[in-house]
């Protein structure tokens, strides 16, 4: 089969990852179809109607290089599914006081599902993004992703959700190239996104600020209550635990003879948790959801890296099956920052094994 009998969407955003992505398969030879999805956005703030990823200048962007290209195009109403999925996620993981990644939730069931999806339904074999990762197949055909060549741009992480019946259909045309050389190849298209900037902020929010959004959609979770020692005394108030994170030492508001740092949440009580730097972290967490990319969960403890944010670096580490789809994970050195919400991603080397979201400890809902 030549690549022309092989069809593949590119979702598309108006950036310049993705137009490299279209043009590096119509280039190889590929049935190419852009496909872009048109996302909820919060209107309030900042008088924003759309969604960072489609606004009418993006949607106009990935337009003009489909043209460019030769390409067919279409726009996906994706609004309020988009909603219903991420956005009210984002909130309910925020009123239960952890701090979600709701990029990982999209992959997961917007572009990796929902799109892939209406990909398949056009006949197409593969969805292909801009992500910086690379594709990788071992002996027996199952397919992984490796950390992107570029390691400042790596996305390895944010797909550490997906599964063999994803990965199969999934191509990442410029995770061999480093940003740099991926901004070239758009000059070397003619393509108008070549120095275009890269977007940031989380779509979703209308003017870039989460705490205005949860305001508005959950101002339950600004309702200020106790500071407290790991021991339940009370030292001071804090002003809504949306506006802290772990780790966070400045901006408490209370003294002590030690410094303070934030140590954890209890949502029950509705209590910012403070202790000291030898309290804050530590050597193990537990993560739930986990997914491994095989699709096979391993059998016994093994020693491999984790990482724990999405701009961390992968340690040393072992990690352990608890039954069900979690995992323990022991460090061979104590970290500070570990969060709950966020996602514990499994490397092996560069090659992403699987990965869970971090849980909660146990909390006494007193």
């Amino acid at each position: 089969m030549s690549n022309a009998d092989i069809r593949v969407v590119v979702a598309m955003s108006g950036g310049v990852d993705s137009s490299v992505a279209a043009a590096l398969l119509v280039e190889q030879g590929y049935d190419v179809v852009g496909m872009m999805m048109r996302l909820w956005s919060d209107e309030t703030f900042g008088g924003a109607a759309h969604n960072r990823c489609c606004t009418p200048d993006q949607m106009n962007d990935a337009r003009r290089i489909a043209d460019k290209l030769g390409i067919p195009f279409y726009v996906l109403d994706t609004k309020e599914v988009f909603r219903s999925t991420i956005v009210e996620f984002f909130v309910e993981q925020h009123r239960a006081g952890v701090t979600p990644n709701p990029c990982m939730e999209c992959n997961r069931h917007i572009r990796f599902t929902w799109l892939l999806n209406n990909a398949l339904a056009l006949d197409a074999q593969y969805l292909a993004t801009g992500h910086y990762v690379r594709r990788t197949q071992d002996a027996n055909g199952r397919v992984f992703i490796k950390k992107g060549a570029d390691e400042h741009k790596d996305q390895s992480y944010v797909l550490s959700v997906l599964g063999q019946e994803q990965l199969k259909h999934a191509l990442f045309p410029v995770g061999e190239y480093a940003k740099t050389e991926v901004r070239e190849i758009a000059a070397r298209f003619g393509l108008p996104t070549a120095g275009k900037k890269d977007s940031q902020d989380l779509c979703f929010l209308g003017n870039g600020n989460y705490r205005d959004f949860l305001i508005k959609h959950a101002p339950d979770t600004m309702v200020p209550g106790p500071i407290v020692m790991k021991n339940g005394e009370v030292i001071g108030e804090h002003s809504g635990l949306v506006n802290y994170t772990i780790g966070q030492r400045k901006g408490l508001g209370v003294t002590a003879v030690e410094a303070l740092y934030v140590i954890g949440m209890n949502p029950y009580r509705n209590a910012l948790v403070v202790g000291t730097r030898d309290e804050l972290g530590g050597v193990e967490l537990t993560a739930n959801r986990v997914n491994w990319a095989s699709g096979e969960t391993p059998s016994e403890a093994f020693q491999a890296e984790v990482k724990i944010r999405y701009k961390a670096m992968a340690v040393p580490a072992l990690v352990e099956p608890i039954g069900g789809d979690r995992i323990r994970v022991t460090f061979d050195e104590p970290l500070r920052d570990i969060t709950p919400g966020q996602g514990a991603v499994v490397y092996n080397g560069e090659v992403v094994l699987g990965g869970g979201i971090i849980e909660k400890p146990l909390i006494n809902r007193g």
